[in-house]
């Protein structure tokens, strides 16, 4: 019997070589439950304001995984100690973290899935995981959960300079063509270290800090918060909500086994485990897309509509403005669309409707990047005096926006 070749490497247009460490990790990539991630957008709709971008989850995990590998090359080189089984854990929680979301990225959210966020998610997968591999997640589960006593381990997965921040800004600037996002993670990684059980960069890396924060800051406004992306997925998600209310009321709209058990059950974080998790195990951006391609002929008026104007990208109209907006101005919007629509005034949320983006490079209150001096002193990076960008970085900027449709600007 031939042995299969465990030891394989990928291909990536941002690092080139990808390599997989060992054998376990081979394994999860292979199982269906990370396979999935294919079939799930990095960028959720943001294809049709950038059309490259059609990258994954899947590339976006591998990726992850990829400068983890480097990071800790980086850290045993300046004297860190990691025993091999902390290794494997830091690989396996990183290639891991976003093994929990949903069809475009963050619709299900916000929709037929309530009261529970992808990271939750994440960690009943890898719970479910590590019963499959007899115990072997245990490790990754304890510093995914921030339960180890290393913490900067999980500095390295979830924090405001991570693995994950540093792919997925480079990954997507790269797929999208918005160059102002692009990072020099290399530059970063090789000014890490650790002190006092917290990651920290060296003093002579902090520009390439303030330059991170900065493209953080122009992709959240380029492309992540991008008013087309943004009106896209908010008319993803009333599909998702009209399409489960329609359903709880007794009628049956054509789609995936996976995608109606989440319109026909009430779905909450309680309810997370057993047949809910298998599920959603099977259900990806093809569920929904290929329903929404069903739901554009509905009988009901406000279904169809609103899948039409993903399907052709003919999307609401969205104003967004640094002034929140006066309750006159929907009232009227939605007075008018009642002229336009065969709809009930309770429907016109469907079509007319307000909200907010706030978009922080850099949060204060969060865990802080902590920069080490040549002294071996550490400061947060706020009260170095290099960084001048950085009390702007830290600055919420908030913008409201209000959507309708395109017909009531005439």
């Amino acid at each position: 019997m031939n042995s299969t070749n465990k030891l394989k490497i990928f291909n990536d247009p941002i690092y080139g070589f990808i390599s997989i460490p060992n054998s376990l990790v081979f394994d999860l990539i292979q199982h269906p439950y990370f396979q999935r991630l294919r079939r799930i957008s990095q960028m959720g709709l943001s294809y049709l304001v950038y059309p490259g971008a059609h990258h994954t989850r899947f590339h976006h995990a591998l990726g992850c995984m990829h400068i983890m590998q480097k990071a800790l090359e980086t850290l045993k080189y300046k004297g860190v100690q990691f025993t091999e089984e902390e290794e494997n854990a830091l690989y396996i929680a990183i290639l891991l973290h976003d093994i929990g979301h949903g069809p475009f990225s963050h619709a299900m959210e916000h929709s037929i899935v309530e009261g529970i966020q992808h990271e939750e998610i994440s960690l009943q997968f890898m719970h479910a995981l590590n019963r499959h591999f007899k115990g072997q997640l245990d490790l990754a589960i304890q510093i995914f959960k921030g339960d180890y006593h290393r913490k900067f381990m999980l500095e390295l997965i979830s924090s405001q300079l991570d693995m994950d921040r540093m792919d997925y800004l480079k990954r997507d600037s790269f797929y999208s063509g918005v160059a102002e996002g692009n990072i020099n993670s290399d530059r970063l990684i090789q000014m890490m270290n650790v002190a006092d059980d917290h990651l920290v960069i060296e003093e002579k890396g902090v520009y390439s800090v303030e330059k991170f924060l900065m493209a953080r800051r122009l992709m959240y406004w380029q492309a992540y918060l991008h008013k087309t992306s943004v009106v896209a997925e908010l008319i993803l998600t009333k599909i998702l909500k009209r399409a489960k209310e329609l359903t709880q009321k007794g009628n049956v709209l054509p789609c995936s086994p996976p995608l109606q058990f989440f319109l026909q059950n009430k779905v909450a974080r309680t309810d997370f485990d057993g047949e809910a998790l298998t599920q959603f195990a099977l259900l990806d951006d093809y569920d929904v897309m290929g329903a929404i391609k069903l739901w554009q002929f509905s009988t009901d008026f406000v279904l169809a509509e609103l899948c039409k104007m993903i399907v052709n990208r003919e999307l609401l109209k969205i104003d967004m403005s640094e002034e929140k907006p006066v309750a006159s101005k929907i009232q009227t919007l939605k007075a008018q669309l009642l002229d336009h629509y065969p709809i009930s005034a309770n429907d016109s949320d469907y079509f007319v409707f307000k909200g907010k983006l706030k978009n922080i490079a850099y949060n204060k209150e969060s865990v802080p990047i902590r920069i080490i001096k040549k002294d071996r002193s550490v400061e947060v990076l706020e009260d170095t005096s290099e960084p001048l960008q950085v009390r702007a970085l830290s600055k919420a900027v908030t913008k409201y926006f209000v959507c309708y449709p395109k017909v009531l600007l005439g």
